[in-house]
């Protein structure tokens, strides 16, 4: 029932609809022909700058968004690859279609509820045990749980806010811990989003909206309080479920600002 609830959730996450809103058709970007100029060199140099070594851990990893993000890092040349999520069984074909398409990768997933504790510190450790190294983080587990404010259980505010917000934190804290253990530093991750910035009305989301406010905060928080250990965070904002900016700019990943 759970892993069912935690599907539908997912699924909320990039519909939002309400019988009050008026949405556009929008366009179908995937079904336009791209016209290729770039020049050879310049794609040589930006696919360098783009390069990722080591092995990450993405929360979330075996949804809709981090597929997608699982499969860049992979072609960017990430050699090993945890991911975290739930219900992992639900996705067994797409996981064997990306150990398919990436053989020579580690591929792996573990079904982890980043909102426990004990649960986020053993996975980590057998990631570790596995993949050799923990290296990278992407936070991308959540929910958005859209309700009026005036209808909403606070149970549900609750929940919104244990699994975006404190859910990151624990993932974070973490993998921080085995970073600092292992003396390389690494790149902690967080998924924010413009309406943490912007209510996006007419979509009542006030739980959702505060815990992507939060992320921000927290990632400025941990940034100042880790950076003498070589561990960096930043975060990347998306518009609804599509990537803005995709990666933010910097060598491996660096740098702190905001990609919005």
């Amino acid at each position: 029932m759970a892993s069912n609830s935690h599907a539908t959730e997912r699924s909320n996450l990039t519909k939002r609809i309400l019988s009050e809103m008026t949405l556009s058709k929008g366009r179908d970007a995937a079904s336009e022909a791209r016209i290729d100029t770039l020049h050879p060199a310049a794609r040589d140099s930006a696919a360098g700058r783009f390069s990722i070594a080591g092995n990450a851990v993405v929360t979330g990893g075996t949804g809709g968004i981090g597929m997608v993000v699982s499969r860049a890092m992979l072609q960017h040349g990430l050699s090993g690859l945890m991911m975290f999520d739930l219900n992992v069984e639900a996705s067994r074909e797409a996981l064997q279609a990306l150990r398919d398409e990436f053989p020579e990768a580690k591929i792996e997933a573990r079904e982890v509820d980043v909102t426990n504790e004990e649960d986020v510190a053993t996975s980590v450790t057998e990631t570790v045990k596995l993949l050799g190294s923990l290296d990278m983080l992407i936070c991308l587990a959540g929910i958005v749980g859209c309700a009026h404010a005036l209808d909403m259980p606070v149970s549900q505010w609750r929940r919104v806010l244990d699994i975006n917000t404190t859910g990151a934190f624990i993932c974070a804290q973490a993998a921080a811990r085995e970073m600092v253990r292992q003396g390389n530093g690494g790149r902690i991750i967080f998924t924010a989003s413009i309406s943490a910035h912007r209510v996006n009305f007419p979509q009542p989301q006030a739980a959702y909206n505060v815990s992507k406010g939060a992320l921000l905060m927290l990632k400025n928080s941990l940034a100042a309080e880790w950076a003498r250990t070589g561990s960096g965070t930043q975060d990347l904002e998306r518009e609804e479920s599509v990537w803005e900016d995709g990666l933010a700019g910097g060598a491996g990943w660096g740098g702190g600002d905001d990609a919005e």
